[in-house]
């Protein structure tokens, strides 16, 4: 018998005009469960309505590409059949609720995202932004959120290797958590989330499923507003502990070679792994929702298909397998459900005490349609892009280098990771503030993976094609200075409400950016995350455009690794690319000035050259250290590098590489295409005419010292001179003074 349960007693977030079409497609009315089923997955979080039509400009295939976008992680190939999957998701909506639970979800849900391709999760990254510290709600915000992400990281012994951070008020009410996991495998045994063959059994493994999360995605489709506190039951609940034991589970059962299709049950839950991996392999499922184990009681139907109740895992089992599975399960004291078969009806059927609440093709559910959203160039782009040179300057150049150091975005994030545990697992070799990336080793092998990720918001905020040009052009410098060859990214998109003609342009344009500078240099996008909605109801303030890039890089042998402290006195410092007169959304215009102004451009031909330049030095073993230059410009490159290595400097200005500029831009400008590097005086030479053959400006600027000073010379003159322990004493206590009143 099928149950016509009443439509109408539940809360949608369709539109009518989408109402009509999921009844046109189902050719009746759906019931109440069939609609909630429907409102979830056309929600923008599931469904991609307004954004798939323009993700299509991103290229996704490349020679390292295993699989690309539309499962649940990228996956590239690493050589002699080793492979590396990885994904990146926001959980924006959650956490501006409930920091603590909603990012520690958000390392659970990006952690299945790898274990259900049979990848082993080895290290996890996460992407944040805040608005400014000095207001107590963002202090809140920014310290429990931490504080999720490392007691999950920790819990389940996966090391949290690289991230970053930026504050501004744009993010005020809508902080932006973006984590992102990597993991290593083989070829051969990679499992994807589909379902191609009837009669396999379904099986639904780990916690039980509540009433919590119910709506989880529904709700990160809509803008923050005074009545979303009434959304914090939707905010899921994780549990690393079952987490560690569901991965450990998970791993020896794909060992057995019986598991034919896997899936997280994150967004959407259960409707959206039975219809995404139903509808990818072409086929039917049927499951009785009276054999799924639940920590309710009596649980509806309605409320079963739309919980998203974590570390739940969905697996399709060959049937001469199950009862081998399913020992495996038991020994790990997991609990599990055997639910139900895939089928040969291409339709999704849920039975409730033997009768039929659901039948639906899985594809009305996965194929939602698209919304062509009307853009218009925002109006606020042409008040501040034509803003006068920067005034009222601090009185010297040292001062200006000690302040930037003390602006959180700049400012040493040692407060942030060393809540984590970045080296469970004993694969990390660069730790975080090593150098510019990541590096992971590969147990047994001479070659290892960088990742990193990176986003300028107010290089963004300011041209979106640019300056998400530029986020795909400072990752990928940022794998190349420690030593890798760059193979793809995945990104993860952070707008405003897409229904408002300026914030979709925003979007548009900075995917066309994205685009350009990927093709530019060849590299795959591989996978990816849009969240829209970040915007206030009641202030109309948007979150500034942040597509936030993880890379991922191949080192091919171990001795290539480089960090980016100065090692040694005497070492000479050579700089790579030329410096331009480009101050827009610079850290220095921030401080003194204010947003605005012309933001640095980027062409990929430079950034190859630059590229190119780095590796090859790097491999044949001509560079000591090197880094990525980047925001706050040279003097902040230069200080970091001090400060990581305990030496001092001596720079001269007239030798940089540059355009016209004046000494605040030489020091302070955030032209791409650059990098610092140091080497023995020896290979000076050779460094400079390797520069040269590949067509990149290259200069010997100064040498590393054994002083305890850092000294900037122009015309003759010494412009500026910082103590180290000072510029240390200013970097690492930046954040610290924000958030404990201890510290004076």
């Amino acid at each position: 018998m099928y149950l016509l349960l009443s439509p109408t007693n539940i809360n949608i977030n369709l539109s009518k005009e989408e109402l009509n079409q999921a009844e046109k497609m189902l050719g009746r009315k759906p019931n109440s469960v069939e609609l909630g089923m429907i409102d979830v997955m056309w929600s923008e979080h599931c469904s991609y309505k307004s954004s798939k039509l323009v993700l299509k400009k991103l290229p996704t295939k490349g020679k390292r590409v295993v699989v690309g976008p539309g499962y649940d992680s990228g996956i590239v190939d690493l050589g002699d059949g080793d492979v590396a999957a990885f994904k990146i998701e926001s959980h924006n909506h959650p956490s501006a609720i409930e920091p603590y639970n909603g990012a520690a979800t958000g390392i659970g849900g990006i952690i299945r995202d790898i274990l259900c391709t049979n990848c082993r999760p080895i290290g996890l990254l996460d992407s944040l932004r805040f608005g400014e510290l000095k207001k107590g709600h963002n202090r809140w915000l920014f310290l429990n959120v931490v504080r999720g992400i490392a007691d999950y990281g920790n819990c389940c012994g996966i090391p949290t290797v690289a991230g970053e951070i930026e504050f501004d008020e744009s993010f005020e009410s809508n902080c932006l958590i973006n984590v992102a996991c990597v993991g290593i495998g083989r070829k051969e045994n990679i499992v994807l989330g589909r379902m191609e063959n009837p009669g396999d059994h379904i099986v639904l493994l780990g916690g039980s499923t509540g009433r919590d999360g119910i709506h989880g995605v529904t709700f990160a489709s809509k803008v923050i507003s005074d009545e979303s506190e009434e959304d914090r039951p939707s905010v899921q609940v994780g549990d690393p502990f079952t987490k560690k034991v569901v991965i450990e589970a998970t791993l020896e059962a794909l060992k057995t070679g019986y598991i034919r299709g896997l899936k997280d049950l994150g967004g959407g839950g259960l409707t959206c792994g039975l219809s995404e991996m139903s509808s990818k392999g072409g086929v039917g499922v049927e499951i009785d929702i009276d054999k799924i184990h639940v920590r309710e009681g009596e649980m509806t139907p309605y409320e079963i298909m739309l919980s998203e109740s974590q570390e739940r895992m969905l697996f399709a089992i060959m049937p001469e397998g199950l009862n081998m599975i399913l020992n495996i399960f038991e020994k790990w004291e997991i609990p599990y459900s055997v639910i139900g078969r895939v089928t040969d009806t291409c339709r999704i059927i849920v039975k409730k005490d033997g009768s039929i609440v659901v039948s639906i093709p899985p594809e009305i559910l996965t194929d939602a349609p698209a919304i062509k959203r009307k853009s218009k160039k925002p109006g606020y782009l042409k008040e501040i892009s034509n803003k006068d040179e920067v005034k009222n300057k601090l009185k010297d150049i040292s001062s200006a280098i000690y302040a930037l150091l003390k602006m959180p975005n700049i400012a040493s994030k040692e407060f942030v990771f060393r809540q984590y545990d970045h080296e469970v697992g004993v694969r990390t070799i660069n730790k975080p503030g090593d150098g510019d990336a990541a590096v992971l080793r590969l147990l047994g092998k001479n070659k290892a993976i960088a990742i990193k990720s990176d986003c300028n918001s107010f290089h963004s905020y300011l041209d979106p094609f640019y300056g998400h040009a530029g986020a795909v052009a400072e990752s990928i410098r940022n794998l190349v200075a420690v030593g890798s060859e760059p193979i793809a990214i995945v990104d993860c998109c952070n707008f405003g409400n897409p229904e408002d003609p300026e914030i979709y342009w925003q979007f548009e344009k900075s995917i066309d950016g994205l685009a350009y500078m990927l093709k530019g240099l060849g590299i795959p996008c591989v996978g990816g995350n849009v969240s829209f909605y970040n915007e206030d109801d009641r202030t109309g303030t948007a979150v500034k455009p942040t597509i936030v890039v993880v890379s991922i890089g191949l080192v091919r042998n171990l001795d290539w690794i480089t960090t980016l402290s100065f090692k040694e006195g005497g070492d000479s410092i050579i700089a790579i690319g030329r410096t331009f007169p480009e101050m827009g959304g610079s850290q220095y215009y921030l401080r003194f000035k204010g947003i605005g102004g012309r933001v640095p451009t980027t062409a990929p031909e430079k950034e190859k050259s630059s590229i190119r330049a780095v590796q090859t030095l790097i491999e044949k073993g001509c560079i000591n250290s090197a880094h990525d230059c980047s925001k706050g410009g040279l003097a902040i490159a230069l200080a970091t590098m001090a400060i990581n290595g305990g030496f001092g400097a001596g720079v001269n200005l007239d030798q940089l590489p540059k355009a016209s500029a004046s000494i605040d831009e030489l020091m302070f400008s955030e032209s791409h295409a650059r990098f610092i590097v140091t080497s023995k005086k020896e290979d000076v030479n050779n460094i400079i005419k390797l520069c040269k053959k590949n067509d990149v400006p290259s200069a010997e600027i100064g040498e590393v010292t054994e002083t305890d000073s850092l000294s900037f010379r122009y015309k003759k003159k010494v412009i500026a001179k910082c103590e180290v322990d000072e510029m240390k004493k200013c970097w690492e206590e930046a954040i610290p003074r924000f958030v404990s009143p201890t510290l004076k």
